[in-house]
């Protein structure tokens, strides 16, 4: 930095305020001259050092379950395109929905001084690292970083909350309203809130109409395509015994479903009717297109951001509502 000075001819605090990016009371030919300096010279500032004299860097922190899930691409998509406009730069790292490395990232990105941090995805209800989680963000917080969730708001922070109960009573009264009577389930694990969310309001949707599941056509499996294909094989080897439609959690478990029965010789959409939850790019997609839950992703990845950014120290939680779509894979009986 005194280097850069000399060779510019202004002071050490100019060159500081030029090369750290705070220009408004530096002189243009100056900035110039400083700017110009540093090329010669190679310099660049170190991002570290700047991060203890600001107490963060021009980062913002994303965390997601996955990187091969189009919903959390499509919540990085809002949340990069807000940051950019604030003139951030988005890292990521991915938890793979689990509770302790979701905490071993928050640990290590609080040395690291983001702006903020966004945790996308399903809480997973872990009382072991809960408390722990929240510890570190309350820390992180208190230092002058900001903490913004999506999904449910089960912490004391900033929340996008996803209305993953409603949407799904709203698809098993549309349902029911196209004539379907008999359902399958597939869901995720019990811990997973968000799948959990989403089977509590199906199943209070259905039951408006005195319509249950029998527990044999409920199948556990994991929480993406993989899991979606062998829980449709495993309601085959069950027998689906008239079952008219099986409802998926998200749409990629859905699409999982619908490859695994054409593979046994069934016709989606026509030899029994699918639906799923989130309505991803991909739903449009497939043969027949796949009726879904619309959850606006991208929106929700702009108010994430857009929460982080703002100067609100009390914790508010943006509520994002969705809408049932249906398509060919629900045709009316």
């Amino acid at each position: 930095m005194r280097d850069v000075a000399r060779a510019a001819g202004v002071s050490q605090a100019t060159a500081s305020r030029v090369l750290n990016g705070s220009i408004r009371n530096v002189r243009q030919e100056n900035v110039d001259r400083v700017l110009a300096a540093a090329a010669e010279l190679d310099y660049t500032p170190h991002l570290s050092a700047q991060a203890i004299a600001r107490g963060s860097t021009n980062t913002a922190a994303l965390v997601v379950s996955g990187v091969d899930d189009p919903y959390f691409s499509s919540i990085a998509g809002g949340v990069t395109e807000a940051a950019e406009a604030a003139g951030l730069i988005v890292t990521m790292a991915v938890a793979d929905r689990s509770p302790e490395r979701e905490l071993q990232i928050v640990r290590t990105l609080r040395g690291m001084r983001p702006r903020a941090i966004i945790l996308a995805g399903s809480r997973i209800d872990d009382p072991g690292t809960r408390d722990a989680l929240a510890q570190e963000l309350d820390a992180y917080r208190e230092a002058g970083g900001s903490v913004v969730l999506i999904s449910q708001h089960d912490l004391p922070f900033h929340t996008v909350s996803i209305d993953n109960y409603g949407g799904a009573r709203q698809l098993a009264r549309a349902l029911v309203g196209l004539g379907y009577r008999r359902f399958a389930m597939v869901r995720a694990h019990v811990g997973l809130k968000t799948s959990r969310d989403r089977c509590d309001g199906f199943m209070d949707g259905l039951g408006e109409f005195n319509i249950d599941i029998e527990e044999r056509f409920v199948v556990k499996a994991e929480f993406n395509r993989r899991g979606g294909s062998a829980a449709a094989r495993e309601l085959v080897r069950r027998g689906l015994d008239g079952t008219e439609l099986v409802f998926a959690v998200n749409d990629v478990m859905a699409i999982g479903v619908m490859t695994a029965f054409r593979d046994a010789g069934l016709v989606p959409g026509q030899d029994v009717a699918v639906a799923g939850f989130d309505d991803i790019g991909p739903a449009v997609d497939v043969v027949p297109e796949l009726t879904s839950v619309t959850v606006p992703l991208r929106r929700v990845g702009l108010h994430a951001m857009e929460l982080a950014l703002s100067d609100d120290h009390a914790s508010r939680i943006v509520p994002v509502s969705t809408n049932v779509v249906l398509r060919g894979s629900t045709p009316r009986r």
